[in-house]
């Protein structure tokens, strides 16, 4: 018998052994019985080329494969709602050699499914949204954040020249802003970064009618003051008011003033700063009052001569 063996190639071996314990599997769960012997005779027997391949079922996977099952049930995602087992193993050895399937064989219709090398990524096609990231990766994330990548080509920043992978170090992961970047102010946190920054165009600064005139101190600190100081109606007025949905807006005042003075002094002082300066800082245009005791200086009328 060992000289038999030595004769036999790998592949019968393994096939053989697969045969017997698959069929040794079956009989124990549906009462049938087998010796030891005869399971291994059987497993010699040529294969008939004509032979069927037995129907197999789910049930029959898990009496061999513990584990692919438990991590579809755990992070299977749609390869737990959508697909079976034998919808991806169309067969097992000997009667069928290739059970791995290609992902193209259900993926396919977008660029990122077009890519090489799925299980680089995609590692437990049993837990497929679980992904195990490369360093220095961006162009397969971004065939599939395709938002992302518009943002970041259309709206150049400094981002746009980093790998997705410098941030998101494990797929889903969203690092905090002032992990890289210092706050504009000592008590800034992160939920307040998002109220003007997007990530994949931090430069293109937009903001909501409800910003708190402080988030803008960080970077406007001068006209900050300056409005806090302010002892006019500007003193109320928030920075977003004036400065509304586009970062960098600078309103006429005439937009809400309309035309305050005269014609006349319109046109001799055509700019509302030569009197007023800045919007932040309104100048004081009372005339000195004089003090009640204080009595104007009397004009003596010159002598005329004769």
């Amino acid at each position: 018998m060992g000289g038999g063996m030595e004769k036999m190639t790998k592949q019968r071996v393994v096939r053989n052994m697969l045969i017997g314990a698959f069929c040794m599997a079956c009989l124990a769960t549906t009462g049938g019985s087998m010796t030891a012997q005869a399971a291994d005779k059987e497993a010699k027997a040529p294969v008939p080329a004509a032979a069927q391949a037995p129907t197999l079922a789910i049930t029959d996977c898990i009496k061999c494969h513990a584990q692919a099952p438990k991590d579809i049930d755990e992070r299977g995602g749609k390869h737990k709602t959508e697909v079976s087992c034998i919808d991806c193993h169309a067969g097992h050895p000997p009667n069928v050699a290739e059970i791995i399937p290609q992902c193209k064989q259900c993926h396919s219709g977008k660029s990122h499914y077009e890519l090489e090398g799925c299980l680089q990524c995609h590692s437990n096609p049993h837990a497929p949204l679980e992904l195990s990231l490369a360093k220095k990766l961006t162009a397969p994330c971004l065939t599939c954040h395709e938002e992302q990548k518009v943002q970041l080509n259309k709206f150049k920043s400094f981002h746009s020249s980093m790998d997705c992978t410098d941030c998101h170090s494990k797929h889903g992961a969203v690092p905090a802003c002032m992990s890289c970047h210092e706050g504009h102010t000592p008590d800034m946190v992160q939920a307040e970064c998002s109220n003007c920054h997007k990530a994949h165009m931090p430069l293109e600064v937009k903001y909501g009618k409800e910003l708190a005139s402080k988030q803008c101190s960080g970077c406007h600190q001068d006209a900050y003051s300056q409005l806090a100081a302010n002892k006019t109606k500007h003193h109320d007025v928030s920075c977003v008011t004036c400065h509304q949905e586009k970062h960098g807006t600078i309103p006429r005042c005439e937009d809400c003033h309309g035309v305050p003075h005269a014609p006349g002094i319109i046109a001799k002082f055509p700019k509302c700063g030569g009197c007023h300066s800045t919007a932040h800082d309104l100048n004081n245009i009372d005339e000195p009052k004089q003090a009640k005791s204080e009595k104007p200086e009397q004009v003596k009328p010159e002598k005329v001569k004769k």
